[in-house]
């Protein structure tokens, strides 16, 4: 079996979610292995059960909390020159690993390699939905090779929001001065890194094929945020990067429409 020393897992746990065993044992079912570490800053037995169970080294952040530091400390922990941040909720298609350092070989001097995703609504994979189409229509220039490592296409699908999965990512070390998330932002913190590292030299490297699946229920991070102000504040913020303030206003209002996604009873095409 494939051993790959040069890449980590770095699985961000919280609390005492039941899907955790899940998304670690679609890590360690890889057809490529490599190294897994998990990362959390609310330690607990069950937290701690499961790292052991799976003896997977456990880190305890005992700094500030919050998702960007949350992920920027399990960044941290990891020392190879490929991380993925897996969060604890998603599970990993098995050929995940697979595709990103064939994806690797192929790019032109890559900064992140991030693969097409699904979700998992009430246990069930989702391909297709009115959301995913749209973020695969906005990537469709980064699947030309040749416009990977161009600025104006990097920039240019980031105009309209953020169509990449944070966790189907992976980083790529030498590219990133630090840690790559502000710790300012609690929603957009995937969006503003992209945003930043689009005006380096490098590639953002897209795989089209689905590689993992993102769960939305409604407990999760995500939805907890977008139940609150945060995410339009950010929005605005992030869309006036790219349009003046009276183009910005109206895309948040539009982009706002995507929250109805992360509805658990919304009804979506299979």
């Amino acid at each position: 079996m494939t051993k790959r020393n040069d890449h980590t897992f770095a699985i961000c746990a919280y609390k005492e979610s039941p899907y955790l065993e899940e998304c670690i044992l679609s890590l360690k079912n890889q057809t490529v292995k490599s190294n897994i570490i998990m990362a959390t800053s609310t330690p607990n037995e069950w937290i701690q059960g499961l790292a052991e169970k799976y003896e997977i080294p456990l880190y305890i952040n005992t700094g500030e909390g919050g998702i960007a530091q949350d992920w920027n400390f399990a960044y941290r922990q990891a020392k190879t020159d490929y991380i993925t941040i897996a969060h604890q909720d998603d599970i990993y298609e098995p050929n995940y690993l697979k595709m990103i350092f064939g994806e690797l070989k192929k790019g032109k001097d890559p900064i992140v390699v991030f693969t097409d995703y699904g979700e998992l609504r009430d246990g069930e994979k989702v391909q297709k939905s009115t959301l995913l189409t749209i973020k695969r229509i906005l990537l469709l220039p980064m699947r030309v090779q040749g416009f990977q490592n161009v600025r104006f296409f990097k920039r240019l699908f980031l105009r309209f929001g953020n169509p990449v999965c944070c966790p189907a990512t992976t980083y790529i070390r030498k590219k990133f001065k630090g840690d790559p998330f502000e710790v300012r932002f609690s929603s957009n913190v995937d969006w503003m890194m992209l945003e930043k590292q689009s005006r380096e030299e490098g590639s953002f490297c897209y795989i089209s094929d689905i590689g993992m699946y993102h769960r939305i229920h409604e407990k999760s991070t995500t939805t907890e945020i977008i139940h609150g102000d945060i995410r339009w504040r950010e929005d605005y913020e992030m869309f006036r990067k790219f349009w003046p303030a009276w183009v910005a206003k109206p895309l948040v209002r539009v982009y706002r429409l995507s929250e109805k996604s992360n509805n658990i009873q919304q009804r979506e095409e299979k």
